[in-house]
């Protein structure tokens, strides 16, 4: 059900029990999906599917889903061009998901958060307040990234490593962790498990294979310490 004053584009699909707020644009072409909640003031772009189911495939190691929450979109939030958010994905107020980017079920994204164009954020994550996720970068399944984490374009995180190999790898698998303020630069590559300390710094590049602690920068393949992070760097400074 949409609210009167909310504008639907051409060719929209609304399933049944979809709840859309006050003041709200749907482009043209968009898919919403039985248990989406939009909150007041949402611009959804053209194309996009909204509350799209899991598949899994015969031989996915990803766990059958049980009953999934509703996808919830908050007030005041920009949904970009052919953007795919999946059943069970909440966005808190005033995040902003840029054109043809994906964001699986049980995420969650905090406030003022950006997830750029063409970012993967693969199910089970965690995305705090005021992160920035820029363009082609790819959160691999259950990472956590806290609040005013920056991750450059192309950056690549990974939670398997077996890369696919035994059957035992599934009892391993665990995402990155970026603490508050962490940045990662440019192409750069995270291997599963490693914890980027507040306020630390991966350099463009860079391939890590060891935890970095608070406010280190690292650089390098593999990453190595290089010094401490400016002090006019550092969040608190800003």
């Amino acid at each position: 059900m949409a609210s009167s004053d909310s504008i639907l584009g051409t060719g929209c699909v609304i399933d049944d029990d979809v709840i859309i707020g006050l003041d709200c644009m749907i482009g043209n072409y968009v898919t919403v999906h039985s248990g989406t909640r939009i909150g007041n003031g949402v611009r959804i772009g053209d194309h996009c599917i909204l509350g799209a189911q899991p598949m899994r495939a015969p031989r996915s190691t990803l766990k059958k889903s049980d009953a999934l929450n509703h996808l919830l979109i908050d007030d005041d939030c920009l949904i970009g061009n052919h953007t795919v958010l999946y059943q069970g994905c909440h966005l808190s107020s005033h995040v902003m998901v840029a054109d043809l980017a994906s964001i699986r079920e049980r995420v969650t994204v905090g406030q003022y958060t950006i997830i750029g164009r063409g970012v993967a954020v693969e199910n089970d994550c965690s995305i705090g307040e005021k992160c920035k996720i820029e363009t082609n970068a790819y959160i691999t399944a259950y990472s956590t990234l806290e609040d005013y984490v920056f991750i450059a374009p192309a950056v690549i995180t990974s939670n398997d490593n077996f890369a696919g190999r035994t059957k035992e790898r599934s009892k391993f698998y665990k995402g990155v962790t970026v603490l508050r303020g962490g940045r990662i630069g440019a192409g750069a590559t995270v291997l599963p498990g490693k914890i980027i300390g507040s306020d630390a710094m991966l350099a463009a590049g860079s391939v890590l294979t060891h935890h970095i602690p608070t406010r280190q920068l690292w650089a390098g393949n593999p990453a190595r310490y290089m010094r401490m992070v400016p002090e006019n760097q550092r969040l608190e400074n800003q």
